[in-house]
């Protein structure tokens, strides 16, 4: 069932076998042996894609409750008073990946020797009961009655432009300035859906879409475009963008307006007996949070820059 699941997840045979760490023709025998024990088709392979048949579609639901299941009953199973053991199937968003936890990986498995991580990370939307992931983290607000939530804390947002966009095109002063400049916007790599600017003050709100040169899906690509020069931003207080600002290649404005926050939340499915690399996983990541979000400066106007060369100073999160 996992081989079956993992093919349908990664929409590849090769794909599944790298991940499964088992050759490809391997993985081809696993599904002709699993639909003729069946009885039935499940896939649909073409020289482009694989899609799922009806009785699939229904196969690959079932299975996943029943991966599910185990889990959780090794979870149950499990002797409390040993270490943490196995494979965690988890996926982060990219940037946080990148920033904040690959670098303190170290220190997870110096505690937890026996564990096996397979970390993914990706900005889309990721289902982790539909996709077998064990836990997932993701930015925004997120209501599922089917999944444990647990708050990691919050990214203030900051707005921002490079110093060269400004000296071309003046400092916004006001919130009515903004009609004459160039903004670096957001869209959702769901929908396409076009993200405000946010503007916050008192019981005031102001939604504001600007004129855009350029739209991303990426938090990466757009603090990257406006460091270029292509418009102001809106983006979460990242290490990136606390760089950016402390050394000038990023200058916050409309200080005075809060651009409002970016919950970052971990969610696993609800278990009666969460496995123990799960709870240590889930335990620890919230303590590197904790850790990386104290002290956080609260953004202040860009000709202020001591917040931000206090927060570069903070070594990495361990």
């Amino acid at each position: 069932m996992e081989v079956f699941t993992r093919v349908v997840e990664l929409g590849s045979f090769t794909r599944a076998g790298l991940a499964l760490q088992m050759p490809k023709a391997r993985v081809t025998t696993v599904i002709q042996a699993l639909e003729a024990h069946l009885g039935v088709r499940l896939l649909i392979r073409t020289t482009r894609r694989i899609s799922l048949t009806d009785e699939g579609a229904l196969f690959h639901q079932r299975a996943l409750a029943m991966l599910g299941q185990m889990r959780e009953l090794e979870g149950a199973l499990h002797d409390p008073s040993g270490a943490p053991s196995g494979r965690l199937r988890v996926d982060v968003p990219a940037a946080m990946g990148r920033q904040v936890i690959a670098p303190a990986l170290a220190d997870f498995f110096r505690r937890y020797p026996e564990i096996v991580l397979e970390l993914g990370s990706s900005d889309r939307p990721v289902d982790p009961l539909a996709e077998g992931y064990d836990c997932v983290v993701r930015a925004g607000e997120v209501h599922d009655e089917r999944l444990v939530a647990r708050p990691l804390g919050r990214l203030p947002i900051v707005t921002c432009a490079a110093p060269a966009y400004l000296d071309a095109h003046g400092t916004p002063r006001t919130l009515d300035d903004l009609a004459q400049h160039c903004v670096v916007n957001f869209y959702s790599p769901r929908d396409g859906h076009l993200f405000p600017f946010d503007f916050h003050r008192g019981g005031e709100h102001h939604p504001l879409r600007g004129t855009h040169r350029v739209a991303c899906n990426d938090v990466d690509t757009a603090i990257a475009a406006a460091v270029a020069g292509l418009g102001l931003v809106q983006a979460p207080c990242s290490r990136v963008v606390v760089d950016h600002l402390a050394h000038g290649r990023l200058v916050q404005v409309l200080a005075d307006w809060s651009a409002g926050s970016l919950p970052l939340t971990l969610l696993h499915a609800r278990l009666r007996h969460p496995a123990a690399k799960l709870r240590a996983f889930s335990d620890w990541l919230v303590a590197l949070f904790q850790r990386e979000f104290d002290g956080l400066p609260t953004p202040l106007d860009g000709r202020q820059p001591s917040p931000w060369l206090a927060m570069l100073d903070r070594p990495p999160p361990r």
